[in-house]
């Protein structure tokens, strides 16, 4: 019966009155609670409602799964509703930041991450993935001789200003020109306003920094580590340790 009653009651659910009644029924856990919570979640032509309802679920501590949130997070930005992504995106994650990057440790462990977390990509010959440490995580990458790309991106809110983008790597040893560097860009632009080279590890403890200044104008960006193809024979690999992107001065 979902498909002829779920579009009724999430319509009805506009109503504050009838949305709360719905939240207490979902809580006492009915057979047709996960169904219906992924149905809305699937709606995107009233993504505002859907954020709404996932809010008042979880204020009745009522779980939504993982990949039903970050994708509500993903189609409020896609659909251009800034404001409202990061709402519910914070709602998710405590004492986020939107004037700096997030998880610069790499501890999430998110089984579906949503673009404002760190979001690997794995090509059909580059590999990623996340490690625990004795200080956390770290983020680990590989691709074969003469094959680069994207191999991580986290979605930034950066007002304009100056920023500090600073971090640790271990296991890089490559060539100038094959060396793996992080980029700034304007989301939906190629062009990028700021890189930051993460040099070989062997050099200063494998610190790496830079300044990235964030035009007026960009209000969504994307920040992006890059690897560079290596004429090596074992290609090239690596981990980044640490990565902190945060204004120059306190705001």
């Amino acid at each position: 019966m979902g498909d002829m009653l779920y579009p009724v009651l999430t319509q009805a659910a506009h109503d504050p009155a009838i949305r709360t009644v719905l939240v207490h029924t979902l809580a006492a856990k009915p057979l047709w609670a996960d169904s219906y919570i992924t149905y809305v979640a699937a709606q995107k032509n009233d993504l505002q409602n859907t954020s709404t309802f996932f809010l008042a679920l979880g204020a009745r501590g009522i779980a939504v799964p993982e990949p039903v949130r970050a994708a509500v997070v993903n189609a409020l930005l896609d659909a251009g509703k800034v404001s409202e992504a990061w709402n519910y995106y914070a709602t998710l994650r405590p004492g986020v930041d939107r004037s700096r990057a997030r998880d610069p440790h790499f501890t999430a462990s998110l089984e579906t991450p949503s673009v404002f977390d760190w979001t690997p990509v794995n090509g059909v010959s580059i590999a990623t993935s996340f490690q625990r440490t004795p200080n956390g995580g770290s983020f680990e990458f590989s691709a074969p001789a003469s094959i680069g790309g994207v191999v991580l991106q986290q979605i930034q809110l950066l007002p304009p200003g100056t920023y500090r983008l600073a971090g640790r790597s271990s296991g890089i040893e490559q060539e100038a020109r094959a060396l793996p560097y992080w980029s700034l860009t304007c989301r939906g632009e190629r062009q990028d306003f700021g890189r930051v080279t993460v040099p070989n590890s062997a050099q200063a403890n494998g610190t790496f920094t830079g300044t990235i200044s964030v035009p007026a104008g960009c209000p969504v960006q994307v920040l992006t580590l890059f690897v560079q193809p290596s004429d090596a024979i074992s290609g090239i690999s690596g981990q980044i340790d640490g990565i902190v992107l945060a204004p120059t001065k306190q705001r």
